[in-house]
């Protein structure tokens, strides 16, 4: 790894201390977050309640899909 000159030191120590102060503002927003989505969870687990992958149609498979 390439020796840091000065500038890219201090750079580095300006990020890596924003960092360290947002740490705990984006902790709460992950954890509200998790409450958040457990909260809404369909609490009805029954066998209708699946998450399926999409799936893809044959012409889509077969390469014949424009893309735009």
């Amino acid at each position: 790894m390439a020796v840091l000159t000065p500038t890219q030191r201090r750079l580095r120590g300006r990020i890596e201390a924003l960092i360290r102060i947002a740490a705990p503002a984006l902790d709460l927003m992950l954890a509200a977050g998790d409450r958040l989505a457990r909260a809404i969870e369909p609490s009805d687990r029954g066998a209708d309640y699946e998450l399926t992958p999409p799936v893809r149609s044959q012409r889509a498979i077969a390469g014949r899909v424009r893309r735009g």
